[in-house]
C-alpha cells in the first residue's frame, strides 16, 4: 500500500508537465486544487452535495482534446458562481487556469484518474492534501515561508497552549490554514473525534470555532480547501488584516499565527484606526491586533521575527503589550526554519490580562539557537527537538507552571519585569555565545556533523541513481 508520501510524489511529479508548459510551483498547487477537488468529491460520494449536475469529474474524464480544455475553463467559472456550497464558491471563486495546450489538462485528469484513491481515502485526503502544501513550501523557498510553518512547530504551539471546545480560535494571517487545521485535529484527538460532545457543541466545533484572514485570494482558496478536506468550515476570510476589515475579525479565546515578515511599502494596506500606533513594520501592526483581538484570559502564541523584539520603533507597541498581557515565555528559534538561514525568529507565548495594566512580572526564555546547527531540507526540524523546551514550559497553558532559571550557562532564563524595563523593553535578550558551543551540553562536536553531512550527501546520491533506474526502466509493450 503506497504510504501518503509516496501518493504526494506521484502527484508532484505532474508538475513537471505543468513547468514545461510555463505554470509555476503556486500555480501548479492551484492547478491541482481544483482537479483534486473534482476528484475527491466523486471519491469520498459528496458530488451531489457540492457539485451542480454536468460540472464534476466524470464530465471532465469523458471529453478529450480541445473539447476538453474548453469545458474545463467554462468549469471552472461555472463552480465560483453556481456551486451550491458556500466553501466551493470560495475555492472556485475568479478561478481561471494558467495551463495553455489541452493535452497537459488530459494528462493530469488521466494521472490524477490513475492514482490508488482506494488508499488515499484510508491515509486521509486532507493528509495528502496537506502533504502537498508541504511539498511546495520546501521545494520553492521563494515566497512559500509566507504561508507554510512547519508541523512540528505548530503542534508544539497547539500543544502548549492546550485548545479547549468551545474555543474560538483565530489566525489572522491565515495562509494555508495550517494552525487551524493542526488545531482542529488536536480537539477531535481530545474528544473522540468529537463524539464526547453534545450536538450543539459538535456543530459549533465544525463551523464557527475556527477564525482567519488571508489577503491572497490564490492562498486563500487553498486554504478553504484544506479545512474542507479535513472536515471542518469556519469563518475564513479572504480580507487585510490591517486594514478595517481586521478590525470586523470576532474576538478570540486563543490566536495561534505566523504573520509575514517585512515593512508596508507603497500606499494603503495599513489602515486600522483602532490601532493605537501606527507603524508600517507588519509584525508590529499584527502583534497589536493580536492583544486586542484577545478576549479577558484569551491566550496566543505568534511567531515573530527578531527585530520587532528590538526595533526602536516598535518600543511603545513592546511596551503596550507588556502592560496589557502576560507575556510569560519566549522561544528562540534556529535558524533555517523560514525563508533564508539567516533570518531568525522567535515564538512569542502571551495571555491578555484583566486590566490594561501590569500584567507582565516576568518573562522566561528559552534559547534554542545557541551552538545549533541551522535546519534545511537535509537537516529537518522534528517534534523531538522541542522535547526539552516542552518540559521547561510545563503543563499550564497560561505559563505559570514551576520552572527553574538554568542560569547564565543554561538554556532557560528568567527576567524580571524591571530588568525589561531597565533594557528600554528591549527584548532581543541573549546570554549565550552564539557561535561557540563550548558551555553548551549536547551539540554535536565538528567530527559529528561532518559525519551527518556526509550521510546526507549519500542519501541524496542514493536517490539520484533511484530516479535514474526508474528513468532508464524500459517502457513496457
Amino acid at each position: 500500500m503506497p504510504s501518503t508520501s509516496e501518493i504526494v510524489a506521484r502527484l508532484w511529479a505532474l508538475c513537471n508537465d505543468l513547468r514545461d508548459d510555463g505554470v509555476t510551483y503556486q500555480e501548479y498547487v492551484t492547478e491541482l486544487t481544483y482537479l483534486l477537488f473534482l476528484k475527491m468529491a466523486a471519491e469520498t460520494g459528496e458530488e451531489a452535495n457540492l457539485l451542480p449536475y454536468g460540472y464534476r469529474w466524470s464530465d471532465l474524464e469523458q471529453k478529450t482534446g480541445a473539447e476538453q480544455y474548453d469545458f474545463y475553463r467554462e468549469l471552472l467559472i461555472r463552480l465560483g458562481s453556481n456551486a451550491p456550497s458556500e466553501q466551493v464558491r470560495q475555492i472556485f471563486g475568479n478561478a481561471g487556469t494558467a495551463i495553455r495546450h489541452p493535452r497537459v489538462v488530459t494528462k493530469l485528469v488521466n494521472d490524477i484518474d490513475g492514482l490508488d484513491w482506494f488508499d488515499a481515502r484510508r491515509q486521509g485526503l486532507g493528509d495528502l492534501y496537506e502533504g502537498l502544501l508541504e511539498k511546495n513550501a520546501t521545494e520553492s523557498k521563494r515566497g512559500a515561508g509566507q504561508y507554510f510553518t512547519p508541523r512540528p512547530l505548530i503542534d508544539l504551539m497547539i500543544h502548549l497552549l492546550r485548545p479547549q471546545p468551545g474555543d474560538v480560535i483565530q489566525d489572522p494571517a491565515l495562509g494555508t490554514a495550517g494552525f487551524l487545521v493542526a488545531a482542529h485535529k488536536y480537539l477531535c484527538d481530545t474528544t473522540n473525534d468529537l463524539y464526547n460532545l453534545t450536538s450543539q457543541q459538535q456543530n459549533f466545533q465544525l463551523r464557527q470555532a475556527y477564525v482567519g484572514m488571508e489577503l491572497v485570494p490564490g492562498t486563500h482558496r487553498l486554504a478553504v480547501m484544506n479545512a474542507l478536506l479535513h472536515g471542518f468550515s469556519g469563518d475564513l476570510r479572504l480580507g487585510n488584516t490591517l486594514s478595517a476589515a481586521g478590525a470586523a475579525l470576532p474576538p478570540a479565546d486563543i490566536v495561534l499565527t505566523n504573520p509575514p515578515f517585512g515593512v508596508k511599502t507603497g500606499g494603503g494596506g495599513m489602515d486600522r484606526e483602532d490601532l493605537t500606533y501606527r507603524t508600517s513594520n507588519k509584525q508590529l501592526a499584527f502583534l497589536q491586533h493580536i492583544y486586542r483581538t484577545l478576549k479577558v484570559g484569551g491566550r496566543a502564541a505568534v511567531v515573530l521575527p527578531d527585530n520587532v523584539l528590538y526595533d526602536a520603533t516598535g518600543h511603545r507597541i513592546r511596551k503596550d503589550l507588556l502592560e496589557k498581557c502576560n507575556v510569560h515565555t519566549m522561544l528562540r528559534l534556529p535558524t533555517g526554519i523560514f525563508y533564508a538561514q539567516g533570518v531568525k525568529t522567535n515564538v512569542l507565548f502571551l495571555t491578555r490580562g484583566e486590566t490594561d495594566r501590569g500584567n507582565t512580572r516576568e518573562l522566561w526564555v528559552y534559547d534554542s539557537r545557541s551552538g545549533v546547527a541551522p535546519f534545511g531540507k537535509r537537516n529537518p526540524l522534528t517534534p523531538a527537538f522541542f522535547s526539552e523546551f516542552q518540559a521547561a514550559y510545563g503543563d499550564d497553558p497560561y505559563g505559570q507552571s514551576a520552572r527553574i532559571d538554568s542560569g547564565p550557562t543554561g538554556r532557560f532564563r528568567r527576567f524580571t519585569r524591571a530588568e525589561l524595563a531597565e533594557r528600554g523593553d528591549n527584548l532581543d535578550l541573549m546570554w549565550l555565545n552564539q557561535d561557540s558551543s563550548d558551555d553548551l551540553a549536547g551539540r554535536p562536536s565538528a567530527a559529528a556533523v561532518i559525519d551527518s553531512m556526509t550521510k546526507n550527501l549519500r542519501d541524496a546520491l542514493g536517490d539520484l541513481e533511484s530516479l535514474k533506474s526508474l528513468i532508464d526502466e524500459p517502457t513496457q509493450p
